[in-house]
């Protein structure tokens, strides 16, 4: 079975330029801890998981069209436009960029969607008959996880790989219904606030007794707890809306065909990489 190993770009950028514990530069004075960081990380990773396939996806500076729904989403978030060189990880992606035409790996940045519209893209289309790897650190992808799709949350020796029983243990409930949980409980990460009333384990019941969200709120009126059946009656409306911000689907037109996304790795270093675009 092939393997397909999907980067959320973007978010791993963030995690290794704000991971490391200092400004590093090179003999030219030009930072590059974002790209060292983001080089090293995706080599594990890829020694980690061992694909046959890999690509990055990373979110472009563009409207949200999840905006349309909600005003508020993810308006809370941080506008990097703004925001000086050297606090900023896309003064260095254009490095990252590089690094990833060097390895022969093929990547995007959206246009008119999110990434997690085309990584979801490609764990439906191909999650059939393929395993997929999601690398993120977004909850959002756990509503994908299947006996074949997993998500890596990479954290070096501590990397954890979460499956249908990570879920499960974590929440108590299946992936099929993170997208229910998350919109009862909202995700301070989107600016997304869920019923007030309802937590992680009252979420975790209410679906283990009634299954989805819309049962929860077609059968409000026996909620047994009457704040929580008050809350949930008067959030309705706000919760459908959750669900739509947060549900992934296959809908936008994915930017890469399986094959040209093949890939063999030769067992490359970090330091050959930035030798090789010229920044060591």
């Amino acid at each position: 079975m092939n393997r397909i190993l999907i980067i959320d770009g973007s978010n791993l950028l963030f995690q290794m330029f704000f991971g490391m514990p200092a400004r590093i530069v090179n003999k030219q004075g030009k930072a590059i801890q974002g790209t060292l960081g983001f080089v090293g990380a995706l080599l594990k990773i890829i020694r980690k998981t061992e694909p046959t396939h890999i690509a990055v996806f990373f979110d472009g500076e563009h409207e949200n069209i999840r905006s349309a729904l909600d005003p508020d989403y993810k308006t809370d978030r941080v506008n990097y436009s703004e925001i000086p060189e050297e606090n900023n990880p896309f003064s260095q992606l254009q490095d990252v960029y590089a690094a990833l035409d060097y390895l022969g790996i093929k990547y995007a940045e959206t246009k008119t969607c999110e990434t997690d519209d085309w990584i979801a893209g490609y764990a439906i289309t191909y999650g059939q008959e393929n395993e997929i790897v999601i690398s993120s650190f977004d909850s959002d992808f756990f509503q994908l996880i299947t006996d074949n799709v997993s998500v890596l949350r990479y954290r070096g020796d501590n990397t954890v790989i979460c499956t249908p029983e990570y879920i499960n243990k974590k929440f108590g409930i299946t992936p099929l219904q993170y997208a229910d949980f998350k919109s009862l409980t909202g995700d301070v990460s989107d600016n997304i606030k869920g019923a007030d009333k309802v937590g992680p384990k009252t979420a975790a019941l209410l679906l283990g007794e009634f299954g989805t969200l819309e049962n929860i709120i077609a059968n409000a009126n026996n909620i047994k707890k009457p704040s929580v059946k008050e809350s949930i009656i008067r959030n309705s409306e706000k919760l459908r809306t959750n669900y739509k911000l947060i549900k992934l689907g296959n809908f936008m037109p994915l930017p890469f065909a399986m094959v040209e996304l093949a890939y063999a790795f030769n067992a490359i270093t970090t330091k050959d990489v930035l030798r090789g675009i010229g920044i060591q």
